[in-house]
């Protein structure tokens, strides 16, 4: 009997071995995550607190949830994937009533093996504290009964809420937390995260330049139906001069010393810590735009006039997981035709592409990690003259704008100069009059930044090296529009992900052919898809 036990214990543990064995090995280290927190509060006013919440869980229909992905914030300071937690950091050591000391705190929920056999093992306290590397970690439970006066701190900082949690469970769960958090903060039942900013805004103005501050706080306004009466704002926007605005700072300084509640400074942190990629970030964002560019290739090698956007769709995020890239970064976009020409097309249900230009963005989602790439190709294997002429202006509009993606340049260059050529050409091709016309065929921007987010946090000022954004030029020329017939339904965009050195601009997503030549000659190849045929269903 006891030989039996000891052969089934050495067999479940070499299962176990073999299991661990199997996982992904590159995931961010906890020593990353320590090291993003220790800069953060290298960014933090004296005497702040600032407190994180996990993302929700949200509900998809009746009783089953959307796959849980973490708050890319959260994620980047704590490395921990389930819901139900919150981060409490703090910019300088604190002392607790026994004597120890800590400069942060991890609430996280508890261990449950009922709840674990539906919906996997937990970490628990004693899990993130062996992975995670976090020394005062707690049950959320315990948050209620933590001896934690907010009240003492210059700034409790946090990002505001947005009313998309449920209370689930009623044991510690993120409604819970929050809900204790608003009572020991003294968090205002009239708070509005945008009127704080607001008034930070003022509090913070250069008195020269309070004019074009009154007119930013005035398109405030018009958007956030809440501010509308605040007497503060108004009054700001509708003074007179200098002087009467620098009264009004006067008074909303008293006001603000008034509350210690923040929900701006930790986004700006934030944004400036998350703009500039550690190597091990680029690192991982290189392999989700390698595998995202893979797709695109394959694409290219299978694709034929009746395939539906659908299986297109298919062919690349069968790409994704073979490459293990978990999730896409953001939902799939497969246009063939005048749907290339809706810019966030997301339904993909045209059932054959036929000779039409096809526009696929799509973006594998690798640990974490986003990649956001971009093609347009023929579907039947060859450019018509018209499409190779729109598409060729895009393609040297994409050009200047990687051309001018350097450290330094302004965050809208890349744009100016995409936009200066697709201007420009689209006349030459008596498309457009002049050159302001061009924004009804080119509608968007040039870039965004890329990371954690398909459109990451950054502060938009002056690129700097080690961030990573977009080139993403477009045209599209949609049926009905006031030009000859023979241009509508073509939309063109080719995007791609830059990473920004001190050495000039880096295309991490080159491999995937951009040339009119290269595509063509990519679609000759033969694809593993040619063979692979399917029963027909009724």
């Amino acid at each position: 009997m006891q030989k039996t036990v000891l052969t089934f214990l050495s067999a479940l543990l070499f299962v176990w071995g073999m299991t661990s064995q199997d996982t992904p090995k590159d995931f961010l280290q906890a020593d990353f995550h320590k090291q993003r927190r220790d800069e953060l509060r290298k960014l933090l006013p004296p005497n702040t607190a600032v407190v994180l919440f996990a993302n929700a869980e949200r509900n998809r229909a009746n009783d089953v949830d959307y796959v849980y992905h973490q708050d890319p914030n959260f994620y980047y300071l704590t490395g921990y994937h389930e819901p139900n937690a919150v981060l409490v950091l703090f910019s300088e050591t604190q002392t607790g009533a026994s004597g120890k000391k800590f400069d942060e705190i991890i609430y996280v929920q508890e261990r449950d093996p009922q709840a674990e056999r539906w919906t996997g093992k937990r970490l628990g306290v004693e899990g993130v504290k062996e992975k995670l590397g976090f020394d005062m970690v707690f049950n959320g439970k315990e948050f209620e009964e933590f001896p934690l006066d907010f009240s003492k701190f210059d700034m409790v900082s946090f990002e505001d809420f947005h009313n998309d949690y449920r209370d689930k469970s009623g044991n510690a769960d993120l409604f819970d937390l929050i809900k204790t958090f608003k009572e020991k903060a003294n968090y205002p039942s009239n708070y509005n995260p945008t009127r704080n900013q607001l008034y930070a805004m003022i509090s913070d103005a250069d008195d020269a330049n309070s004019r074009n501050l009154a007119a930013t706080i005035k398109r405030a306004l018009a958007r956030d139906p809440e501010l509308k009466d605040d007497a503060l704002l108004n009054g700001y926007v509708n003074a007179a001069n200098d002087d009467l605005r620098k009264e009004i700072k006067n008074t909303v300084l008293v006001v603000q010393s008034e509350s210690n509640l923040d929900s701006r400074v930790l986004s700006m942190a934030m944004a400036k810590l998350r703009e500039v990629k550690t190597p091990e970030e680029i690192k991982l964002l290189k392999k989700a735009v390698e595998i995202s560019s893979v797709g695109q290739i394959e694409v290219m090698k299978a694709m034929h006039p009746n395939m539906s956007e659908t299986e297109i769709q298919g062919v690349h995020e069968y790409v994704y997981k073979k490459y293990g890239a978990e999730y896409e970064g953001y939902p799939s976009i497969v246009g063939g035709g005048n749907n290339g020409c809706i810019l966030h097309y997301i339904e993909n249900n045209k059932t054959k592409v036929g000779n039409d230009l096809v526009l696929m963005d799509l973006g594998a989602e690798y640990h974490g990690y986003t990649a956001d790439v971009t093609r347009t190709i023929p579907a039947n294997g060859k450019f018509t003259t018209e499409q190779k002429a729109i598409y060729d202006i895009v393609y040297d509009a994409q050009e200047a704008g990687i051309k001018a993606s350097v450290v330094g340049a302004s965050f809208r260059e890349p744009h100016l100069a995409s936009y200066e050529v697709v201007a420009q050409r689209l006349m030459d091709l008596g498309i457009t009059k002049d050159e302001n016309e061009a924004r009804i065929y080119f509608p968007h921007g040039t870039s965004h930044y890329l990371g954690l987010d398909v459109h990451d946090a950054g502060t938009y000022g002056a690129l700097r090296p080690n961030s990573v954004i977009t080139v993403e030029p477009g045209v599209y020329i949609p049926e009905g529009s006031k030009c000859d017939k023979k241009w509508w339904g073509i939309a063109v965009r080719i995007e791609d992900d830059i990473l920004i050195t001190e050495n000039g601009p880096v295309n991490l997503s080159a491999m995937a052919p951009r040339t009119t030549e290269a595509i063509e000659a990519m679609m000759k190849q033969p694809s593993p898809l040619d063979d692979f045929k399917l029963p027909e269903l009724d």
